[in-house]
């Protein structure tokens, strides 16, 4: 019995060392598996660490080639600044190599990503070089016309006309009406039934009346403004020739001349929006304008360009410009250093349209509208009676009459 029991008892201990052992092998495996799994995220932290500093590497790769990129335009818009003289067609084959290598940029990240896209990439390229040849001809179109600008200042003023109403202009300016009753100049503001059955007084105050208050082009309105400073100095006892109205684009940038007894001044008027300003390029024209006038019409064979100065310092000549709008600080600085008066913010007033004048021919007294073909020419305030008037009936009432349609004909009132 005795024998039993030890069997038992060495068989529950060699059972209980085979359960130990086991649990001690599972426990074993299960630490091998937990470093295991340590190693893998270890591993996998140390992967996103290189990554991660990678990633930062790139940025400041990026960082440095921005730089670069930055330095590399401002050098290329210096050497494009620097180059300006050398010629219109050098700066913009240069202006659009510069923006055809920017766009090839696009194209090389389309063929070379990691997943291509050629077709892209060969429609870009024949967009790139369709947009090279717009950019250069659009660049040397907008060069030549910047530096007809620089040369002829006036031309700004036709920025914002009206194409349509610019060819009306010059015709207007050019055309020489016949004398048939249908080419009356009132008829323009008239209805046929209107025409027809007012009275001359009537009709030509109704006439007057819309050509003030209908809406006008910019030319138009520039055409009025020069016509009231004109207005002034008559009124102050100068003679004033319109030439800004009369020649159209050929006055030069002279649009009124003033003489009173034995002083000139060459006037210039902007009547401009508040937005522009007037710069120095403007004060040159003016200053350069007014010598011209001199060389053509008042120097004389023995004298000297400083006799232009004296002139210019006394008074007896003298550029002015008056303006809607402002000039700019150097356009002031410009003008105090060559003599040229000018006046800001100067408005366009109403004043009495109707010019009356007394014929030198024969002493016939005459009236003009400011739709008048010659009423531009017509001097003001040169013989006694002469007058500006602002109703038809005070005129016809003082026994002036309405002017005849010039045809060329001087015996014409």
């Amino acid at each position: 019995m005795e024998n039993y029991s030890n069997i038992y008892c060495f068989y529950m201990l060699v059972i209980f060392f085979i359960y130990h052992m086991i649990k001690i092998h599972m426990v074993k495996k299960d630490s091998e598996k937990l470093m295991e799994e340590n190693n893998k995220r270890k591993e996998c932290l140390n992967k996103l660490t290189n990554q991660l500093d990678l990633e930062k590497n790139n940025l400041e790769e990026q960082k440095i080639y921005l730089e670069n990129q930055k330095n590399k335009l401002l050098n290329d818009i210096k050497i494009i600044c620097e180059e300006k003289s050398k010629g219109f067609p050098w700066l913009s084959k240069a202006y659009s190599d510069y923006f055809e290598l920017k766009d090839m940029e696009l194209v090389k990240h389309l063929l070379y990503r990691k997943r291509p896209a050629s077709k892209s990439a060969n429609i870009l390229k024949n967009y790139i070089k369709d947009k090279k040849e717009l950019n250069k001809e659009y660049k040397i179109a907008k060069y030549t016309l910047d530096y007809y600008e620089n040369l002829f200042p006036w031309l700004v003023d036709l920025q914002d006309g009206d194409l349509d109403n610019l060819i009306e202009v010059n015709q207007e300016i050019n055309t020489k009406y016949n004398d048939e009753e249908s080419h009356d100049s009132v008829r323009k503001y008239l209805t046929d039934g209107e025409y027809k059955n007012l009275s001359t007084i009537e009709k030509c105050q109704l006439a007057l009346d819309r050509y003030w208050n209908r809406k006008k082009s910019k030319w138009e309105i520039g055409k009025d403004f020069e016509r009231y400073i004109g207005y002034k100095y008559e009124k102050s006892g100068y003679s004033v020739k319109y030439e800004g109205i009369v020649k159209g684009l050929e006055d030069m940038g002279r649009d009124l001349i003033c003489r009173k007894n034995n002083s000139i001044s060459i006037i210039q008027c902007k009547y401009w929006s508040k937005s522009k300003v007037i710069h120095e390029k403007h004060i040159n024209q003016l200053f350069g304008t007014t010598v011209m006038y001199w060389i053509q019409n008042l120097k004389s064979k023995d004298m000297k360009m400083e006799d232009f100065f004296k002139m210019l310092k006394s008074g007896l000549i003298t550029p002015i410009l008056y303006t809607s709008t402002i000039l700019s600080p150097t356009a002031k600085d410009f003008a105090d250093a060559l003599g040229v008066e000018y006046f800001e913010n100067c408005s366009l007033e109403k004043y009495p349209l109707i010019k009356c004048n007394i014929s030198s021919r024969d002493g016939s007294k005459i009236y003009h509208l400011p739709f008048d073909q010659q009423y531009d020419k017509v001097q003001i305030g040169q013989r006694k009676d002469e007058i500006y008037i602002e109703t038809i009936k005070e005129a016809e009432e003082l026994g002036f009459r309405r002017a005849y349609r010039w045809n060329g004909d001087s015996s014409v009132g």
